[in-house]
């Protein structure tokens, strides 16, 4: 500059003109980084496809595969009370054999469980060969599909509109951030992708809002997702005094006052219209969804399931704008005030997120570890430091475990 006599003003403007540029271009690599990592999460890995097909190819030639699950002489725990009755909605087998093997081995009195696993049509008939063929190291497995449900026309009625009404909140949202060219506010653009994701339209998480028909014959239940690992006995939890409540769920956080364990209201809700306002506090914290003690009996003495089909309706006649896409958000509308709070060392979440903020001895202490979040554990996005801590429940030995390079 000096040799060739430049206006130091000009090369002032010109070197902010490049720096603001670069600026842009690193921020830009960033959010489609996020973007592409968040695609990453709605793809199924190839083994787990190779998985299910070979499962699905010896339920055809093995006549163990089609064995009866579960077998005459267990039939009767299905409804009996003193068993501890676990309920999964899924359609993942590996995630289901996970979750029913880290509740067995940490159990004080694994044959005490009973485990009720719904799925869909598609994943039915390899989720029965999984456990049919691994029988003799689990406990009473019960595998239904949802064809094989008898219900009235008015339920699948209702059933029909509920997802409707979720698939029209969830193009809105997906039309709103098309429209801005998915250009988020600081702060939102996480949650804003994470609503994006199939598993929202998914009638499998939308049916939990129904286990009381799913179930008729069961008073006590605890429902888990299927991206859970459990590190300890869950005995006591059926023991756990819900006051009259219908729900048990950590609302508190292992942090202290001063954070949430998951999200606060003000990240699911719309606090600008009115009826969300005047029903929630945004900076209350929302319970955690993914391990869960209900109260069948006291749940079918309310209109739970009945005020969770008014929200919906309330949210088509408010434009869509009252919450963003997912099961939860008017679930936590449908149980305000029915929610018994858990010590906070039952369940940790957030395991599949980018970060993982939860201290080692936190993880190490909890009771049951949830992944939510987009990385789930079998992806390739998932975070390395906690994988393992869902992958030593993968049964190794098992021959379509090895055939399909799980492990890999």
């Amino acid at each position: 500059m000096t040799l060739k006599r430049r206006d130091i003003r000009a090369f002032a403007s010109v070197t902010k003109k490049m720096l603001l540029q670069m600026e842009r271009k690193v921020q830009s690599a960033k959010h489609h980084e996020l973007v592409y990592w968040h695609l990453a999460s709605h793809g199924i890995p190839k083994s787990l496809h190779c998985l299910s097909l070979r499962l699905t190819e010896e339920y055809s030639v093995n006549a163990m595969a089609r064995m009866r699950l579960p077998p005459p002489e267990s039939v009767s725990r299905l409804t009996d009370p003193s068993f501890h009755h676990i309920v999964l909605l899924t359609d993942n087998v590996l995630a289901a054999s996970v979750v029913i093997s880290s509740t067995v081995q940490n159990a004080v009195n694994p044959e005490k469980f009973v485990f009720h696993i719904v799925t869909d049509k598609k994943t039915y008939t390899p989720m029965h060969a999984w456990f049919a063929i691994n029988s003799a190291s689990s406990p009473v497995v019960e595998v239904k599909g949802l064809h094989q449900y008898d219900w009235p026309q008015e339920v699948n009625f209702k059933v029909r509109e509920m997802l409707d009404i979720h698939r029209l909140i969830w193009r809105r949202h997906y039309q709103n951030l098309k429209d801005s060219d998915f250009s988020f506010v600081e702060g939102t653009h996480e949650q804003s992708l994470q609503a994006l994701n199939p598993s929202c339209l998914a009638l499998l998480n939308h049916l939990r809002i129904y286990i009381p028909k799913l179930f008729p014959d069961l008073n006590k239940i605890v429902l888990l997702d299927d991206d859970v690992v459990v590190q300890s006995d869950l005995s006591s939890l059926w023991e756990t005094d819900l006051n009259g409540k219908v729900v048990g769920a950590v609302v508190d956080s292992w942090c202290g006052d001063n954070c949430c364990p998951g999200r606060k209201y003000k990240d699911y809700f719309n606090f600008s219209h009115p009826l969300i306002s005047s029903n929630l506090v945004q900076e209350d914290c929302a319970w955690l969804s993914g391990m869960n003690v209900f109260d069948l009996k006291a749940w079918r003495q309310t209109n739970i399931t009945e005020a969770y089909s008014t929200w919906l309706r309330l949210s088509v006649r408010s434009g869509l704008q009252l919450w963003q896409p997912g099961a939860l958000p008017p679930t936590l509308l449908a149980f305000k005030g029915l929610t018994q709070s858990l010590e906070p060392s039952w369940h940790v979440a957030g395991l599949g997120s980018r970060s993982v903020k939860s201290p080692q001895e936190i993880l190490k202490s909890a009771s049951v570890l949830h992944f939510s979040g987009p990385a789930k554990p079998w992806l390739e996005i998932s975070n390395p430091e906690v994988r393992s801590l869902w992958y030593r429940y993968v049964n190794s030995s098992d021959i379509f475990v090895r055939k399909c390079k799980i492990m890999n």
